[in-house]
């Protein structure tokens, strides 16, 4: 059965699906959770999550509140246009970067994202036309280590270059944070303060998605106007509500063992919508042992979808397509608000908070420790084995011995019944593209549902389901050797330590709660990639 409304519409394509979720809409109903949730009722969630909600609901009426930025991204803009400054570089990680590459794919502009810490990525932003840059600085907190490792990267690059940096630097953040303060004491360019009252993966519509994408040149008054358009429809008690019925499917499907979103793309129009949407999932349902885990494939043909076992739920964003359980339709700003209410609606269907992210910060305390400790960089202990251009490092559970293809095979024979396989690849996005071929390869293989996602952004991402939600992953980490390393100014160490730094603390956050890990480090990152898909397709044979 289908909701329809304002342009948006949720299809669901499972009778039995659409059966199991007829009393959770019916309960929601009664609730009357879309209207509650419009207002603003912070007591949607429960009392241990109430204070946390009561400073986290405002995205519900950003396509009014956010229109006054609209006039001032476009004067800042043309400001930069007339001085010859028409390229933009965004650093900024996870709700600060995904919804802007989004934005700005779905327009076709150019956006240089840096959600990264491999120096060779940040190498190449930095070796395009600094006559013609401006660094938009985008963090809610005003304390992450990548945005700031980056901000001070490319101030040193423009001062090298004669260029004013000040001048050249944009800052969106919260009001009062530490970045706030920094941009008022540097002089920077301009300070975009965003409302405080909005959870980064919530901010699609804040100056956090409009100020980069606008300045990019994407149409961002349009996006407002989708979401203005959808927003009645998703605030309504009324059984054609979308995001209702979306949630109440997702949370049917969970109830019955389908923990995991599988998203797929059918031609909606919207670049990337999936890497937005995951984080927004993840990280809002991934904790206390439970949550729904998107696993974002290359179309509704790839292996993990159509194929999806019964800890599955195939989702398309599109037109349906065979094997699809649900479907979503409609523009970006309305799906971006859709999206967002069914998801903290689905939080009340699981009994959590969807606005923490309590396991966050056990990975970024590890890594900081490594970074306290250098010696601790070597990862604590020689390879197991090595294995041409492969260094094995492996977990409990996994011996390392035999050839890569033994090694492999032992190590994916520890994913558990409906468990998952997470490949985290802490390479360079760009020039390591083909690192994402593995997904597939690797889902076809084992026959479990498997997720990709390059580090250190994931961890702003899926890192909070991995340590929160069902304790059935299995993690596979790449990292590289680093050719060209890159110093951070003022700070005792390097992208490429940070970047290793981030992948060992987060496998060792994992490990101590049980995970099984195994890290491939390529000290050739081209041989040692060919190597691991000369294992897999061995593996196959």
């Amino acid at each position: 059965m289908a909701a329809e409304g304002a342009g948006v519409t949720v299809s669901v394509d499972d009778s039995a699906l659409d059966a199991a979720a007829a009393p959770l809409l019916d309960k929601l109903l009664v609730d009357g959770v879309a209207s509650k949730l419009t207002a603003q009722d912070p007591t949607l969630w429960g009392a241990d999550a109430e204070p946390e909600a009561a400073i986290r609901l405002a995205w519900t009426t950003l396509h009014k509140t956010s229109r006054p930025l609209i006039g001032e991204i476009e004067a800042l803009r043309a400001e930069l246009r007339s001085e010859g400054i028409d390229r933009v570089v965004l650093a900024g990680m996870g709700g600060s970067s995904l919804a802007p590459e989004v934005i700005t794919g779905t327009e076709g502009v150019a956006l240089t994202v840096l959600d990264t810490t491999d120096p060779g990525q940040v190498a190449d932003a930095l070796a395009g036309d600094l006559d013609r840059t401006v660094l938009v600085v985008s963090s809610k907190s005003g304390g992450t280590v990548e945005t700031d490792s980056h901000r001070r990267v490319f101030a040193r690059a423009f001062t090298e270059a004669g260029i004013d940096a000040a001048r050249r630097i944009v800052v969106v953040t919260d009001p009062g944070s530490p970045l706030a303060e920094l941009a008022e004491a540097e002089g920077y360019r301009r300070v975009f303060l965003a409302d405080p009252n909005v959870g980064g993966r919530y901010s699609a519509l804040t100056a956090f998605g409009l100020v980069p994408a606008g300045l990019a040149g994407a149409d961002v008054a349009r996006l407002l106007d989708q979401a203005a358009v959808v927003a009645d429809v998703l605030a309504a008690d009324s059984a054609d509500n979308p995001a209702l019925r979306l949630a109440a499917a997702l949370g049917a499907a969970h109830d019955a063992g389908a923990e995991k979103v599988v998203l797929a793309d059918t031609g909606s129009g919207i670049a990337g919508f999936g890497d937005w949407a995951e984080q927004l999932i993840a990280e809002s349902t991934g904790k206390q042992g439970t949550g729904l885990l998107p696993v974002v494939v290359e179309g509704p043909d790839a292996p993990g979808f159509a194929d999806a076992g019964t800890d599955a739920v195939p989702v398309v964003i599109g037109p349906s397509a065979p094997g699809a359980k649900l479907s979503t339709r409609g523009p970006l700003g309305a799906q971006f608000l859709l999206w967002e209410y069914a998801t903290a609606i689905a939080g009340r269907l699981l009994a959590i908070n969807p606005f923490d992210q309590p396991d966050v910060e056990a990975a970024k305390q590890a890594a900081r420790s490594l970074l306290d400790d250098p010696a601790g960089l070597g990862g604590g202990a020689e390879p197991a084995t090595v294995v041409g251009a492969v260094q094995v490092y492996a977990s409990a559970g996994t011996s390392g011995n035999g050839g890569l293809a033994d090694i492999l095979r032992e190590f994916l024979d520890t994913v558990p019944a409906d468990g998952y396989l997470a490949v985290q690849a802490y390479l360079d996005r760009l020039d390591d593209a083909s690192a994402a071929l593995l997904r597939p390869e690797l889902a076809k293989l084992t026959g479990v549902q498997t997720t990709f996602g390059w580090g250190p952004r994931f961890l702003h991402s899926t890192g909070q389901y991995h340590k929160g939600g069902h304790q059935n992953g299995v993690f596979l980490q790449l990292t590289g050797g680093v050719e060209e390393d890159l110093d951070v100014p003022d700070r005792p160490y390097t992208l490429g330590s940070l970047q290793l730094a981030q992948a060992l603390g987060d496998g060792q956050v994992l490990t101590d709660r049980g995970r099984p890990v195994l890290r491939l480090h390529l000290t050739d990152r081209a041989a040692g990639l060919a190597e691991l898909v000369r294992a897999v397709q061995e593996l196959a044979s």
